[in-house]
């Protein structure tokens, strides 16, 4: 990542810690409040997380009842863990978590439910089913659509041929998986389809995509197709691909769908196609305000995706105000 990049991440990651202090931390503020709600989110660093939080505290903005209490487990499991188990000892009247890996945070949300605390998960499940709702989108679905989309950049079914690069988001996530298995759904009945790569994980980050992309182009006279489980991989696959002049014999689809971001890289050329992966922040907050006012939620609210692509990613621009 550049370091122009990394400063405005940084730039931006303490303007929502700053932010989430000012719904957290003044006590008199929240003597006004009804429902203490905590979020524990993953990290604040990604892209897409930093909207996570940015879509989560504006929505908390709307609803002066409630005191929202945000937490950062710096991309760690363990922290993550003690995070949750603080909110869990002040007694948060819900709490919403958004979890690194989907086992490494089970127990510790059981002891949540244990303690009679509503829980909402977001984005990433757990390997329980007694939290009272699941927010997120389906990435079975997301997958899937990237798959036929790939195939069909690959000259259509029945006639698909190439070789495609995969890198995994994290191998402890069902998110991962779940692109995975929807994406191999369709090319997997492509003969001429052959997978370049077994399981390469590039943890959700650019850097680490950028290596493994690396690795692959000095072992790789040929690739087709590189499907990244987010934009940020599938834009550092095409920054490796572009250090060493292949970028424009390969198309790069990622999932996320960010304006400011993977539909700025695919309106310029650098990602074929990103599919939309809306942040459930917003949406998660409403239905826990909605659960401690007394009324029914549903056990799932699936989120809508949409396929990006350069015919398209320019009015999305315009409608975001880009």
């Amino acid at each position: 990542m550049k370091r122009r990049d990394m400063l405005k991440l940084a730039t931006f990651a303490a303007a929502l810690l700053t932010t989430t202090a000012l719904f957290s931390s003044n006590h008199a503020f929240a003597q006004d409040k009804k429902w203490k709600i905590g979020f524990s989110q993953v990290t604040t660093i990604e892209p897409w997380r930093a909207q996570f939080n940015k879509d989560i505290i504006a929505e908390a903005a709307k609803h002066p009842e409630v005191e929202l209490i945000i937490t950062d487990g710096e991309d760690k499991t363990e922290k993550q863990v003690a995070d949750v188990e603080n909110l869990i000892r002040q007694e948060v009247d819900a709490l919403l978590v958004s979890p690194k890996e989907s086992a490494g945070l089970t127990g510790v949300v059981q002891q949540a439910i244990d303690a009679k605390i509503p829980v909402f998960v977001l984005d990433r499940n757990v390997d329980t089913k007694d939290y009272t709702q699941f927010v997120g989108g389906d990435n079975k679905l997301i997958g899937r659509a990237a798959g036929e989309y790939a195939v069909e950049l690959l000259g259509g079914k029945g006639k698909a041929a190439g070789n495609v690069v995969e890198i995994w988001g994290g191998m402890g996530t069902q998110p991962a998986h779940d692109r995975h298995d929807g994406f191999h759904e369709f090319t997997d009945k492509e003969p001429g389809i052959k997978y370049l790569l077994d399981q390469q994980s590039g943890d959700w980050k650019q850097d680490q995509a950028y290596n493994i992309m690396a690795n692959a182009l000095k072992t790789n006279e040929k690739i087709d197709l590189v499907y990244g489980h987010n934009d940020p991989m599938a834009y550092g696959a095409y920054l490796a691909a572009k250090d060493v002049g292949r970028e424009k014999d390969i198309k790069f689809i990622g999932i996320d769908g960010l304006p400011n971001e993977g539909v700025q890289m695919v309106n310029k050329g650098e990602l074929t196609a990103t599919f939309t992966y809306v942040t459930p922040g917003a949406e998660g907050l409403r239905q826990a305000i909605k659960f401690l006012n007394g009324e029914k939620v549903e056990k799932t609210i699936t989120l809508p995706t949409e396929k990006v692509t350069k015919e398209n990613a320019a009015k999305i621009l315009k409608d975001n105000g880009l």
